[in-house]
């Protein structure tokens, strides 16, 4: 069974009825077409029975738990995973990732990260990637490797630079506010003013080799920051 995939097909495996209503909604508004499976084992026969675009799947899950359906998964399709949790430690990211996790997102999440995180991994899929490496121009971000390059020169980023760097890579040719920055790579819990947004692009940009005030981020006045997208010469 299968098909040619369809990369706006997507399967949700979640058994919070609320949450899975509230995603289909919003991922539904955005033009996905959405199958929900509310277990474990109800989500891999769906998944090895149909090519989707894209799954997003709960680690707790009733029947069979989310890591346990993405080993299973991964014996027989690469379709990109993104692992839905509300554990958020290093060990538990390491664990899913290595499992064949394409991306973790934390609950709560906003929408709009999730959003993005969905649109990389499915550009990257379109063009015969998995997602986990998220380019533009001569600029390379690994995700599993936590690995960022320049032309092929390994570049050092602090954490905070690498998520920076990568919410940009996931959301080109978009103006994203100090705000949506703030929530999507500081977390509902930073306290702070959107002052450290722009420290924080000055940081990328020099590591970057790029001017303080442009270059690859583009500042876009009253609002935040833009990275457009760019052609290998």
């Amino acid at each position: 069974m299968g098909g040619e995939k369809d990369f706006m097909k997507m399967l949700l495996v979640e058994d919070d009825v609320e949450i899975a209503a509230f995603l289909q909604m919003e991922l539904e508004h955005e033009g996905y077409e959405i199958e929900v499976a509310r277990d474990g084992r109800e989500g891999l026969e769906r998944a090895l029975a149909t090519e989707y675009g894209l799954i997003l799947m709960d680690i707790m899950l009733p029947g069979l738990n989310g890591l346990e359906v993405l080993r299973r998964l991964r014996t027989r399709r690469t379709t990109p995973v993104i692992l839905l949790t509300a554990r958020d430690t290093v060990m538990d990211k390491v664990t899913g990732l290595d499992t064949g996790a394409n991306d973790y997102v934390t609950k709560p999440f906003h929408i709009e990260e999730l959003l993005a995180r969905i649109r990389a991994l499915t550009r990257g899929a379109q063009h015969g990637g998995d997602g986990s490496v998220l380019k533009n121009g001569d600029v390379a971000l690994d995700r599993r490797k936590r690995l960022v390059t320049r032309a092929g020169r390994a570049i050092r980023l602090t954490k905070t630079q690498f998520d920076l760097l990568e919410y940009f890579l996931m959301n080109l040719d978009i103006v994203l506010s100090r705000e949506q920055l703030l929530n999507a790579v500081w977390g509902y819990t930073f306290a702070g003013d959107s002052n450290v947004v722009d420290v924080y692009v000055r940081y990328v940009r020099n590591r970057l080799g790029e001017p303080a005030d442009g270059g690859l981020i583009e500042s876009v006045r009253g609002i935040g920051y833009v990275m457009r997208s760019q052609d290998l010469e």
